[in-house]
């Protein structure tokens, strides 16, 4: 594994890349709140043992790239879908497999949309259509919303309190296939929390607009997609994957029975098979 900076107008993006830069590329974008650890080290190196040379990166307001004062970020998701394709422009890569969950698969077609010369495949997991009423779909849980509203008693600025409430969010997001390992989810928050320069910044996500001018788009989408959705999801019901899939002609949908919102290891296999399949072709 390799770690580099990129810089460009007045961000920093922190990346890390696995295996041989010769091998053709994949640029994992991770969702809300999320640094790039949360595209796990063994499911990266999974990835490049099929011969992929993987990239992942810190969004702005997570990890160490940059970070803005809570509750103003000055950017869109826009901006941070241009900066999955100066990511790209950082390593020198023209065109690339892109791969995207929840909010990072929201990221990634937008920037799919609005780079096509630089995208060559899409992966979308975990997450839902760009620019599509979902108004009629199953909406996330009412388990899950009662976990969230109680991020509002969370002093994010103290990190007891905020590796508590994401420990209990692991829990409240794992699908019902595997057992839920509350220790290895522990350890993985401590370090995700310890490594950010100030992890309260990350709550900005959640302010962010963006994306209107790709309303009614994404059926022209000319990266070939694949969709991977868990069917116990309960941020996006599965029906949101099988929407995505039905819109963009020639989807490939895998479904992940009882699989959640989340990277699980058990999963791997399944996922990376799916990716090299897709992205190998």
């Amino acid at each position: 594994m390799t770690e580099r900076m990129i810089k460009f107008d007045d961000v920093e993006i922190a990346t890390q890349a696995f295996g041989n830069p010769a091998h053709e590329p994949i640029l994992l974008i991770m969702g809300a709140m999320a640094s790039m650890l949360w595209w796990p080290d063994g499911f990266c190196q999974k990835l490049a043992d099929h011969e992929f040379y993987v990239i992942r990166y810190d969004n702005r307001d997570t990890g160490r790239s940059t970070i803005y004062t809570p509750g103003e970020p000055p950017y869109a998701m826009d901006d941070m879908a241009e900066d999955a394709i100066s990511v790209l422009d950082g390593y020198g890569i023209d065109r690339a497999n892109l791969i995207g969950m929840s909010l990072g698969g929201t990221i990634a077609q937008m920037a799919a949309l609005s780079n096509p010369k630089r995208v060559k495949t899409l992966t979308l997991i975990s997450t839902t259509p760009v620019g599509i009423d979902t108004s009629a779909l199953p909406h996330t849980t009412d388990a899950y919303m009662e976990h969230a509203a109680t991020g509002e008693n969370v002093d994010w600025t103290d990190n007891a309190q905020v590796i508590e409430f994401l420990v209990k969010d692991t829990q409240m997001i794992a699908g019902s296939a595997h057992p839920y390992d509350e220790g290895r989810a522990r350890a993985f928050v401590e370090r995700d929390v310890k490594r950010a320069k100030n992890f309260v910044s990350a709550t900005n996500h959640f302010m962010l607009k963006g994306g209107q001018t790709l309303r009614g788009k994404l059926g022209e989408l000319t990266a070939s997609l694949l969709v991977i959705h868990g069917t116990a999801d309960p941020i996006y019901p599965v029906e949101h994957g099988e929407l995505l899939a039905r819109t963009v002609k020639g989807a490939k949908l895998v479904r992940l029975e009882g699989g959640g919102h989340e990277m699980h290891p058990e999963d791997w296999q399944e996922i990376t098979s799916a990716i090299h399949a897709h992205c190998g072709r």
